[in-house]
């Protein structure tokens, strides 16, 4: 029988919800919040705090996709091993505090914020857990197994119920209704936990990701409703010039709010071309 979850004590969960509590602090241009939000992850995820560490071993399962299933088992067994060699009252204290911070400096709402991967995160607790029977454990390490030899899916909405969906869309003012890109997510993502790594990550997805927006813009020049209305081919030489000065300078507030921008013109170019 499995034991029941909670999650305020699975890092990977608590962690993910920070995420997007910053991610919904940007969007709504809330500094303040923001802030607050970072200064926790930083607080409890920094390289040197056991919870980053415990956070890696869920981390080396959820974000793995489309691997060989020998590479998979590799992986699970590792996992495993390494979180099984984290101190548990070290992780429970950390946790507790963690908990403490989130209540006192933000709200209890987090742990209600809405995580996609909510139940392969659950699935990897009861997986570490020493209170699991055997036979779960293999149950559940074989479809973590199966998760992780899947390829990714295109967007989160495919993972979820809308009607779930809808409600943490819910939480976006009114410009974001729609809801975000997937690739919009996955940027402010990148850019809300850039700190773990010295914003590696974030620097090698721009690049990756200002050059499909620069392919897909020259792509566009060829189309009928831009190529002949000079304005608009101004307009989209000046958006890819500006992409390509963005490769010489800094990461910055501008360049975001610009590659965001351009996402969405993007999809909305070809969407209605498509349409058309």
């Amino acid at each position: 029988m499995r034991i029941k979850h909670n999650k305020k004590r699975n890092t990977a969960f608590v962690y993910e919800a920070l995420i997007v509590e910053a991610t919904v602090a940007v969007l709504k241009k809330d500094v303040h919040r923001q802030n607050k939000v970072i200064n926790i992850i930083k607080k409890h995820f920094n390289s040197d705090t056991i919870l980053k560490k415990d956070l890696n071993c869920y981390r080396s399962l959820y974000e793995s996709q489309n691997f060989k299933t020998d590479a998979s088992k590799r992986i699970v067994r590792e996992a495993r091993l390494q979180q099984k060699l984290l101190d548990p009252n070290g992780v429970f204290e950390a946790q507790t505090q963690l908990i403490h911070d989130i209540n006192k400096n933000l709200s209890p709402s987090i742990f209600n914020n809405f995580v996609p991967n909510y139940k392969t995160l659950a699935s990897i607790t009861q997986m570490f857990s020493d209170k699991t029977s055997p036979k779960d454990q293999i149950i559940l390490e074989n479809q973590i197994i199966l998760d992780m030899t899947k390829a990714k899916q295109a967007t989160e909405e495919e993972l979820v119920d809308k009607t779930v969906y809808k409600t943490f869309v819910g939480k976006f003012n009114d410009k974001y209704e729609a809801g975000l890109l997937s690739e919009q997510k996955e940027l402010l993502t990148y850019y809300i936990s850039s700190f773990t790594d010295n914003a590696v990550s974030l620097k090698i997805f721009l690049n990756e990701e200002i050059a499909r927006l620069k392919t897909q813009l020259r792509g566009a020049r060829n189309t009928e409703e831009i190529n002949t209305d000079q304005n608009m081919l101004k307009k989209t030489d000046a958006i890819i010039e500006k992409l390509e000065n963005f490769s010489k300078e800094p990461i910055s507030d501008e360049l975001l709010l610009t590659v965001l921008k351009t996402q969405a013109l993007v999809k909305e170019i070809y969407t209605d071309g498509n349409n058309n």
